[in-house]
C-alpha cells in the first residue's frame, strides 16, 4: 500500500491516481477516501494529478489512540503534502473533511495551495453556543455518540438509509449499492477515532481559519442537508472567506457528490481549471 509516516508513528494511506496539477481529496466522517473515486477517476481522466487519503483511524490508515483531532488531521494533511511535493494544489474536501483543510490552512498557509473547495462542509461551528445561535444543539451530538457507542453498524446503517443521501425524502432514488458502500466504509472506521471524531466535527471552531483563506474558494452545498444544515455553515462560510463561489443545489441533501454527481464532477472540473 501507499502510506506516509506521521511523527507520532501513524501510517496515512493515500491513493496517487494520474497526472498533472495536483488535487487533494480530504473525506468526511465517517468514511474513507475511496468515496471520492467518482471525483478522483472524473478529473484524473482529464489532465490531473489526483490524491486522496485515509484519515487516521479510518479506512486502511493506522488506527492511533490519540491524534482524533483538527490540529493532528491537519498535521497530516501538512505531512501528505510535504512528502508529495504537491504544489499549486486545489484541495477539495467534504463535510468534516473540509473542516480539516480549513485547519490546515489556518495553521500551514496557503503557499503550495492554489484553491480550496468545500463541499457539504462543517465550518465554521456546528455546535450551538452563546455567540453562535444558530448551531446544532449539543444533544444532538450526544444522542450521535451514544449511537455510535451503542450499536454503530446499525447507527451508520440508519445514517446511510437515511439522511446522508435523502433516503428519507420522498422520490429518492439512491440505490441501495451506494447504501451498502456507505456502511461497509463507515464499518471501516475505528471505534476509538469514530467517537471522538464527533467531538472533532462538531466542537471545533473553524473561524479564524477561513478568515485566513486568501484564495479562490468553492462553496457547494445543497438546501436539503439535513447533517449539516446550509444556514449556519456554507451560508455564513461566504461571508467570513475573502475570495467566495457559493453553488446552492436545490434539494441536494449531504451526499450531494453522489446524488449530483454530474453536477458536481462538472463545476469542479470548471473551477480547478479556471485556478490555472
Amino acid at each position: 500500500m501507499s502510506t506516509i509516516t506521521t511523527k507520532d508513528a501513524t501510517e496515512i494511506y493515500y491513493k496517487d491516481w494520474g497526472k498533472g496539477l495536483p488535487i487533494l481529496f480530504s473525506h468526511g466522517w465517517p468514511l474513507n477516501a475511496d468515496a471520492w473515486d467518482d471525483q478522483m477517476m472524473f478529473m484524473a481522466s482529464r489532465g490531473f494529478r489526483c490524491v486522496a487519503f485515509h484519515r487516521r483511524g479510518h479506512g486502511r490508515s493506522s488506527q492511533p489512540w490519540e491524534g482524533n483531532d483538527c490540529d493532528t488531521f491537519a498535521a497530516d494533511i501538512s505531512t501528505l503534502i510535504g512528502a508529495l511535493d504537491l504544489r499549486s494544489a486545489t484541495l477539495v474536501g467534504h463535510s468534516a473533511g473540509a473542516g480539516d483543510i480549513a485547519r490546515y490552512i489556518g495553521r500551514f498557509g496557503t503557499a503550495r495551495i492554489s484553491g480550496l473547495v468545500l463541499v457539504s462542509s462543517i465550518p465554521p461551528l456546528m455546535l450551538k453556543t452563546s455567540a453562535n445561535p444558530g448551531g446544532v444543539p449539543i444533544e444532538v451530538f450526544d444522542g450521535i455518540r451514544a449511537g455510535v457507542a451503542g450499536d454503530r453498524a446499525q447507527f451508520y446503517r440508519d445514517l446511510g438509509d437515511g439522511p446522508f443521501y435523502g433516503g428519507n425524502r420522498p422520490g429518492s432514488k439512491v440505490s441501495q449499492g451506494v447504501k451498502d458502500a456507505f456502511w461497509l466504509w463507515s464499518m471501516q472506521v475505528g471505534l476509538r477515532a469514530s467517537y471522538e471524531g464527533i467531538k472533532a466535527f462538531s466542537e471545533t471552531d473553524f473561524t479564524e481559519d477561513l478568515k485566513r483563506l486568501d484564495i479562490p474558494t468553492l462553496i457547494v452545498h445543497g438546501d436539503d442537508d439535513q447533517n449539516v444544515p446550509i444556514a449556519n455553515t456554507a451560508l455564513l462560510s461566504a461571508k467570513l472567506i475573502k475570495k467566495p463561489t457559493l453553488k446552492v443545489y436545490p434539494g441536494a441533501p449531504h451526499g450531494l457528490t453522489v446524488t449530483h454527481k454530474e453536477k458536481f464532477n462538472d463545476d469542479l472540473l470548471t473551477f480547478v481549471k479556471g485556478l490555472s
